[in-house]
């Protein structure tokens, strides 16, 4: 399932605000994630957030407009990702710290052109429900044509294989181990 997210600009700030970071990882940032925008001042849910439809639940793949994920380095707003269910977020653009912490914690930030964004974001508006992304091709499925999406080759190799950083390092024991020899 596919969600909609029509807004530029979604700062880390947006994804998980501040005061929601004081309570335990174990508890989930989940339900805590885009609050300010899912809620109105007295924390009622803000009627037709597409997060909350009914056709979006169990959404596994956000799209949104250019530069997801910016402002601060908290890597508390890819935990609320990640513990509503989110596995990949499909944009323009994203904030750099962003997205290295999105990789190291299983989350695809796969960016495609602002025309294949508000493309994808128009299907979804019109009742589209559901893309499929093949990491392995990069490529988004679903809305008519297959597009293509960028990530850098060593976010690519460690999602592929659910690799952290000292995974990826391991990967080159051998090299290491010859230049360490020389």
């Amino acid at each position: 399932v596919a969600c909609p997210l029509p807004l530029s600009g979604v700062d880390t700030d947006q994804l998980i605000p501040a005061r929601f970071m004081s309570r335990p990882r174990s508890e989930g940032y989940g339900p805590v994630l885009l609050h300010d925008l899912r809620h109105d001042a007295d924390g009622a849910p803000v009627p037709g957030f597409p997060l909350d439809a009914p056709e979006r639940a169990g959404a596994r793949i956000l799209v949104a407009r250019r530069n997801f994920g910016g402002g601060s380095s908290r890597e508390a707003a890819v935990y609320a990702l990640v513990d509503h269910g989110i596995r990949a977020v499909i944009a323009p653009s994203f904030g750099d710290i962003f997205s290295g912490n999105a990789v190291n914690n299983g989350l695809l930030p796969a960016r495609v052109t602002e025309a294949e964004a508000e493309t994808l974001l128009d299907a979804l508006a019109g009742g589209l429900t559901r893309l499929e992304v093949d990491l392995e091709a990069q490529e988004i499925r679903g809305a008519g044509a297959p597009v293509a999406f960028e990530i850098a080759p060593v976010w690519r190799t460690k999602l592929l294989n659910g690799w952290d950083d000292l995974d990826l390092t391991r990967a080159r024991a051998d090299d290491i181990a010859a230049f360490a020899a020389r």
